[in-house]
């Protein structure tokens, strides 16, 4: 078969699954996986083989970025702690626990090789988790906890693992490996934020959305190759980069060139994303029939797997639930100490989650396709190199099935704090407030002007006023009907009739362009100017959901 129909029937699938996975109540990331397996096993489909670098070189850096473009800098600044204890402690604990058992288990390999695999299977894929944590509501907090793991951990096992090829090859110390990593992440860091730097005030000049965004492409790119090449981690330089343009793109891009940049790499990460999940499991064939050595057989490796699998889980609950647990304690401590209620602790959406959020947090640690492509990466003079590839394979399938299928009922379990919707609507309207009041201000400053000097009129002033105020009263009627079986409040109405007004006034428009009695640029025009309110009007009433 052809690649490009190829392509087109992946495009198709991961479509498809990705619409029944919400009714199957089921990431589909898993469903990807667990169809791909099954491909690969029809007898006369061919073992299908991706190279490594393909993977952690094209399709990983602007996987990267694309996450942290939309995880707020804000947040990741408040739990910077959290997220570099799973990222970079968690890492290694996990990279050297697996490779002693995996040390002990192959008589052949190496000290260095077995901690090159564990690093290869220590760091997480946040795609199925931080999916299903948003569906069932998960505090915002914990969310980010978990995104900003995935994003960094990445770097810490790549550097952790080009470390441990390097010691198979000769002498490492502690202490260079320590200087490299430091190396690592620091010059890493520099060199996205100075990337990062320019391209938002490049792209700033552009006027043009479809320019601005076409830049957003090599961003990602820009900040990898130079990193790379100064020996460097590119993943944490294309982390930088991207959530310092996600921070700065607020404040100096315009409101098009925006939009533009969501829609576009919402997206691309979404082909990306699921079609690594869909190739992970097509490679299973191929990965099976490389393991011919009979020393040690499919189901020795596989079994070994689990045994990887089972320990990586134990080390992250030992890791995260003690920290977790007296978090909160000395949390409750202190606000018992000034005089505020437990209930009030309660309450808080910024209080340590716990135990509840410890267990939440330690049953994420879903493995993906970085896993494969890491190990894929190792030297082909690893001794057990076919069977390494496949232990590492069924940790990432195990994970990815076990702990995300069962990942809801844990969440349920857990009895953890869900983010409060009705809360978020007031918190929302409460900002809109503020906004519109900020307004005000400017339109009754007695020296306003126009841009060509001009006092504007006094029902154009007071127009602009009542769309603000507009805009406020309705967040708060949806702040405090959504959920009541009541009648719609005036603003709601408004919406409601106004978007049956565009429905009728985009029927007209339709027909105007099959009368051919106005040009195509107007028409256009016209177009996008229904959309742009569409859109706005659709966005508003999504507040409510």
């Amino acid at each position: 078969m052809r690649n490009e129909v190829v392509a087109v029937i992946g495009v198709i699938v991961i479509v498809g699954v990705s619409a029944l996975a919400p009714r199957l109540k089921i990431a589909a990331p898993i469903i990807l996986v667990l169809i791909g397996v099954g491909i690969s096993l029809i007898p006369g489909v061919q073992p299908v083989v991706v190279p490594s670098a393909l993977i952690l070189t094209v399709v990983l850096p602007p996987l990267l970025y694309a996450s942290a473009i939309n995880l707020p800098l804000s947040d990741f600044r408040k739990n910077i702690v959290s997220i570099t204890g799973l990222s970079v402690a968690l890492v290694f604990v996990s990279a050297f626990g697996t490779g002693l058992l995996l040390f002990w288990l192959f008589p052949e390999l190496s000290l260095a090789s077995a901690i090159a695999l564990g690093a290869v299977i220590s760091p997480t894929d946040a795609v199925s988790a931080a999916s299903i944590a948003k569906r069932l509501g998960l505090p915002h907090r914990l969310t980010a906890v978990i995104e900003g793991e995935s994003l960094v951990n990445d770097a810490s096992a790549l550097v952790l693992l080009r470390s441990a090829v390097a010691a198979t090859a000769g002498v490492v110390s502690v202490w260079q490996v320590g200087g490299e990593f430091l190396y690592s992440v620091v010059v890493a860091a520099l060199v996205g934020a100075a990337v990062g730097a320019v391209t938002v005030w490049v792209r700033s000049k552009l006027p043009d959305p479809v320019l601005t965004t076409a830049v957003s492409f090599a961003v990602p790119f820009l900040a990898y190759v130079p990193a790379e090449a100064i020996g460097a981690s590119g993943v944490l330089a294309v982390v930088a980069a991207g959530l310092l343009t996600g921070h700065f793109g607020a404040k100096y891009f315009t409101a098009p060139s925006r939009i533009s940049e969501r829609l576009t790499w919402r997206t691309l990460q979404f082909l990306l994303e699921n079609a690594v999940f869909l190739i992970m499991g097509l490679q299973l064939k191929g990965l099976v029939e490389h393991v011919v050595d009979k020393h040690l057989s499919v189901p020795q490796a596989v079994l070994f797997g689990l045994l990887a699998t089972a320990l990586l889980i134990v080390l992250r609950f030992a890791f995260v639930m003690p920290p977790a647990v007296l978090m909160s304690w000395r949390y409750r401590r202190r606000m018992a100490r000034a005089g505020i209620s437990a209930a009030q602790v309660a309450a808080d959406p910024e209080a340590p989650a716990g135990a509840a959020g410890g267990v939440v947090l330690s049953w994420s640690g879903m493995r993906g396709v970085v896993t494969l492509a890491a190990a894929q990466s190792l030297p082909e003079d690893t001794p057990y190199r076919p069977q390494l590839i496949l232990i590492a394979f069924t940790v990432a399938i195990v994970t990815l099935v076990l702990q995300g299928s069962t990942l809801p009922f844990v969440i349920r379990w857990s009895g953890i704090r869900r983010a409060d919707p009705a809360g978020e609507r007031a918190e929302f309207a409460a900002l809109l407030d503020e906004l519109q009041e900020a307004g005000a201000g400017l339109l009754e400053n007695p020296e306003l002007a126009l841009s060509d000097g001009s006092t504007p009129d006094d029902g154009v002033v007071e127009r602009v006023r009542r769309d603000a105020m507009l805009r406020s009263q309705s967040a708060w009627e949806l702040a405090q009907t959504a959920g009541e079986a009541s009648v719609a409040m005036p603003n709601q109405q408004y919406r409601e009739l106004r978007l049956e007004v565009l429905r009728v006034e985009r029927e007209t428009l339709l027909d105007a362009r099959e009368r051919e009695t106005f040009s195509s640029h107007v028409l256009t025009q016209a177009h996008e100017m229904l959309d742009l309110e569409e859109s706005r009007l659709a966005q508003n009433e999504g507040l409510s959901g």
